[in-house]
């Protein structure tokens, strides 16, 4: 929901060209970004642990019709009502982390209170990301956009695909991404929320590793209008104006927490991750609890 006179953007066929173009021009500003904040986090990063041949312990997933009885790790799964874990163990094939930013036109939302849009913040934490797992010697990759890959200079490789990219998917394949991977996704997650889950759903019955990062712009959680105001959809371009906005102000803050909620509670089942992030906070904040929860730190809840 955007207020008229702070930035939105249309979505009309001829326009995608120019989000492409505008993309391009802003991604190498973003790097250097995301290589400042990878700067101010790298002292307390020591590499995520790689996964090889063994029987080392991995992470809890969802049983799967099929799967082998024996697999099912019983003590874990009598502390869930809804569903039976089994324990993955360490596997022998290389392990790929999936990175994405939503595309999506709200994402383009920038208010008065924001230091950036969620569209920047999204781009800059997910090359941060790959910055620090190139230094570690991980195999990184955007899911529709190009294939798996280890190098040094990751970060920027992963710039250039997104800068040539003329047209980003709204929502990626994920059929091509395989078990034992961590996929990250950077959104505002407003779209429905059994729209979300069904789009994800794939992942948790291969057993991905998902972590959810939430960019949201303080005014869309405040809801600070008042007076009569006209509310552009960015997706569609329609409008609504309301007489007295701050009349919708509790209703709207009760949804859209609502929202949050169920997504994280629904990761937290399926034992993935899920941070907030504000547009009017640091990156580091975000970038450090993601590293953590990739890490086995944490594990759900994050920073509000």
């Amino acid at each position: 929901m955007a207020r008229i006179g702070e930035q939105t953007a249309p979505v009309t066929t001829r326009d995608a060209l120019a989000r492409g173009r505008l993309r391009a021009s802003l991604v190498p500003d973003l790097l250097v970004d995301a290589r400042r904040i990878a700067n101010t986090v790298i002292s307390g990063w020591h590499g995520r642990r790689r996964r090889g041949v063994g029987e080392n312990f991995w992470q809890f997933r969802p049983y799967v019709e099929g799967e082998a009885v024996s697999r099912i790790d019983w003590r874990r799964s009598a502390r869930d009502d809804q569903h039976t874990f089994v324990r993955d163990r360490e596997w022998e094939a290389a392990h790929t982390v999936w990175l994405w930013a939503d595309p999506s036109p709200s994402m383009l939302y920038k208010s008065a209170s924001a230091s950036v849009s969620k569209e920047s913040r999204a781009l800059v934490l997910v090359l941060a990301m790959a910055e620090l797992l190139s230094r570690s010697g991980e195999r990184i990759a955007w899911p529709s956009l190009s294939d798996p890959f280890t190098a040094r200079n990751g970060a920027e490789r992963l710039a250039a695909v997104l800068a040539q990219a003329a047209d980003v998917p709204a929502r990626p394949d994920l059929l091509g991404i395989r078990r034992f991977s961590d996929l990250v996704v950077a959104s505002d997650f407003l779209d429905p929320v059994e729209e979300t889950m069904e789009w994800l759903d794939v992942l948790a019955r291969h057993g991905v590793r998902v972590h959810l990062v939430e960019i949201a712009d303080p005014a869309e959680e405040t809801f600070p209008y008042s007076g009569r105001t006209e509310f552009v959809d960015p997706e569609t371009q329609q409008k609504y104006t309301a007489g007295r906005a701050e009349t919708l102000s509790q209703e709207y803050r009760r949804l859209y927490v609502a929202r949050r909620e169920a997504l994280m509670s629904w990761s937290t089942r399926l034992g993935w991750s899920y941070t907030v992030n504000h547009t009017d906070r640091l990156a580091s904040e975000a970038l450090v609890r993601l590293h953590m929860a990739m890490s086995g730190g944490i594990g759900q809840g994050g920073a509000r």
